[in-house]
């Protein structure tokens, strides 16, 4: 639970001071992407995890000490998919006159503990959902990916 909450709270509050930090310069180049780049990866990790939870001998399986073995790099690679619009959003940070350190760090210890109580409570229940969990966590994040680039291109809400 520490290493997920750590992963996603610290990746949570550096983007925006990323974004921050490029400003303007890079605006229009960030902004134009984001919202693919989090697509791409989000539904990709999303698969993945479908397909996963699909095959018997590939499951995640979890001891009864609580340990897991978490992979760093899918944990960085997440982290950063579902932080790609903090990024852009730090961006639209540069044009306003504020600090941004204190809302860079109040995103990071937020997502932490929330972060942190979702594992401990999937821990609980993982057991009871099994494959179904993994398989409902990857639609999730494919949903996630789906509604980021259609709050910024409007591609789904104009087929309907």
């Amino acid at each position: 639970a520490f290493k997920v909450a750590l992963f996603f709270g610290l990746f949570q509050g550096i983007m925006p001071f990323l974004g921050w930090a490029a400003g303007i310069r890079f605006e229009s180049y960030i902004t134009s992407i984001d919202h693919w780049i989090a697509f791409f990866l989000l539904s990709f990790i999303g698969s993945k995890m479908i397909f996963d939870a699909r095959e018997d001998d590939k499951q995640v399986s979890y001891d009864t000490r609580g340990t897991n073995d978490l992979n760093n790099k899918e944990l960085i690679v997440l982290s950063i998919a579902t932080s790609i619009d903090a990024l852009a959003i730090g961006v639209s940070f540069a044009f306003l006159n504020i600090d941004i350190l204190p809302i860079c760090l109040s995103i990071g210890v937020i997502t932490f503990l929330m972060c942190f109580i979702g594992v401990l409570i999937g821990k609980k229940i993982g057991n009871v959902f099994k494959s179904y969990a993994q398989i409902a966590g990857g639609i999730i994040l494919i949903l996630i990916g789906l509604n980021i680039l259609n709050e910024h291109t409007g591609i789904i809400s104009n087929l309907f």
